[in-house]
């Protein structure tokens, strides 16, 4: 027995079936024409003139522009191309920035008011002191020594103008020498501390003033 001829209800909704699962199959793939479709760049020429475009010439590629929706509103912005210069002060800046946000955390987990920072500066400033007393005492002791040298050579050449004077021994030469040396070396020391607490009080007195801004900040 021959097989029967589908029945015309049935034809219909196998032709209705194949024209959906077309349209659907059409309507997945993207098309050339409308992956781009609506979008528009605004750029700026060296006249000031601005400009619009569906692509962006070659001579301002490296410059600053915006991306345009199809409504002609701005829904991106490609910087300009940076000069090495300018990445440079950029990354500095950014680097600053991370630091200032990592003291800022430092500052509020580590100190609970304005007191605590004060006595922790007062500490370290009492160890500079110490640190700068020892110095000087040692430096005098080198200023007393440099002193008995001192007369000691008065009794040879070339200080002593005396015919019979003796050339000066080499081993007071020599510790003449290193004493003045030791000695420089001191007055350098004793300027660095001094230096080291005037440091010390500035970056106190800054976190100081920047913990009260946090707290005023973290207040409001």
């Amino acid at each position: 027995m021959s097989p029967r001829a589908p029945r015309p209800r049935s034809r219909w909704l196998l032709a209705a079936t194949a024209l959906a699962c077309a349209g659907a199959c059409a309507a997945a793939a993207p098309s050339k024409s409308s992956s781009k479709q609506g979008v528009a760049y605004r750029w700026v020429d060296e006249q000031g003139v601005v400009h619009y475009g569906d692509h962006i010439p070659p001579q301002y590629a490296s410059k600053e522009r915006a991306v345009l929706n199809s409504q002609g509103v701005e829904v991106g912005r490609l910087e300009a191309q940076k000069s090495p210069e300018q990445a440079t002060v950029e990354a500095r800046e950014r680097e600053a920035q991370l630091r200032q946000r990592q003291h800022d955390a430092f500052l509020i987990t580590t100190y609970t008011s304005v007191k605590d920072i004060e006595a922790l500066r007062d500490l370290r400033l009492d160890q500079l002191r110490g640190q700068r007393a020892a110095a000087e005492q040692y430096t005098e002791s080198l200023r007393t020594r440099l002193a008995t040298l001192q007369t000691r050579a008065l009794n040879f050449q070339p200080y002593n103008s005396r015919p019979d004077a003796r050339r000066m021994p080499d081993d007071l030469a020599e510790t003449l020498v290193r004493t003045v040396s030791q000695l420089h070396a001191q007055d350098h020391e004793l300027a660095v501390k001094t230096q080291e607490e005037v440091t010390l009080r500035a970056q106190f007195q800054a976190d100081i003033e920047r913990y009260r801004a946090l707290h005023t900040i973290h207040s409001q």
